[in-house]
């Protein structure tokens, strides 16, 4: 039996439990008069969601050649090792000492989640799932590797340690898991990637966040993007936001 212990905050900066949030007071939702054409109304903390020119997710379209560095992980193996269902998203908890570089700066990585169907959308279109990877500096400062999720008939094993095991209940309790599960393991092999600056997806919508979506997708069969939709019981996914004056790197 997977122990429960009560969620608490993954850093000092105020990464919440929900997404790639920061905690917010007001109660937010993904439809009616708590959606997210309404989250900047919610709580005057939210304004951002509301009038902010760099916010998240957003189209991938009309990028732009750069010489992007490559894009090295560090990660531990097994280090997804707590899973919690907090209403908004389904999310797995790491251990201490897996990280990226990105501009000289080392991030940590702190937790990764999903959304159904994709927040960040290819040429207009979505993918069935994406998984975001959050990552902070000592600082606070977060950089978020976006994972897209393509259906398939085979199932995908890693992201089984996690899916096998996702609380039923919106509690907000963590539940450690059996086997833990290898972030670096979830990624594709081909790590290359646009780069954008954007936002958090949820309230507040604070922005200054590195964004690095990968351009090869992973899959996940069916039953597996069912059972999280499932659980979640409505779309997770917050619409694309105008691009505005960035320019999307590539």
């Amino acid at each position: 039996m997977m122990r429960k212990s009560m969620a608490v905050p993954l850093f000092l900066a105020g990464v919440s439990m929900s997404g790639v949030a920061l905690s917010s007071g007001a109660h937010w939702g993904y439809s009616g008069e708590e959606g997210p054409e309404h989250w900047g109304d919610l709580d005057s903390k939210n304004i951002a969601c509301a009038i902010g020119k760099n916010q998240s997710p957003i189209d991938m379209t009309g990028m732009v050649d750069a010489k992007l560095p490559k894009l090295v992980v560090n990660y531990k193996a097994h280090g997804g090792t707590q899973i919690l269902n907090n209403g908004h998203t389904i999310q797995v908890n790491y251990e201490p000492g897996s990280t990226i570089t990105v501009d000289g700066t080392e991030f940590e990585l702190k937790q990764f989640h999903f959304h159904t169907p994709s927040e960040n959308t290819m040429e207009g279109k979505h993918f069935p799932m994406e998984a975001h990877f959050v990552h902070a500096d000592k600082d606070g400062n977060l950089a978020v590797i976006a994972l897209m999720y393509k259906e398939s008939h085979k199932g995908n094993s890693e992201l089984a340690k996690a899916f096998d095991h996702i609380p039923a209940e919106a509690t907000g309790e963590t539940m450690d898991l059996p086997k833990g599960v290898s972030a670096g393991g979830l990624l594709p092999k081909n790590l290359s990637y646009y780069r954008f600056t954007g936002s958090l997806t949820t309230p507040p919508c604070s922005e200054g966040v590195r964004w690095l979506v990968l351009k090869n997708p992973s899959h996940a069969s069916e039953q597996q993007i069912e059972a999280f939709s499932h659980t979640m019981h409505h779309p997770n996914n917050r619409p694309v936001q105008p691009l505005n004056a960035r320019v999307i790197l590539k």
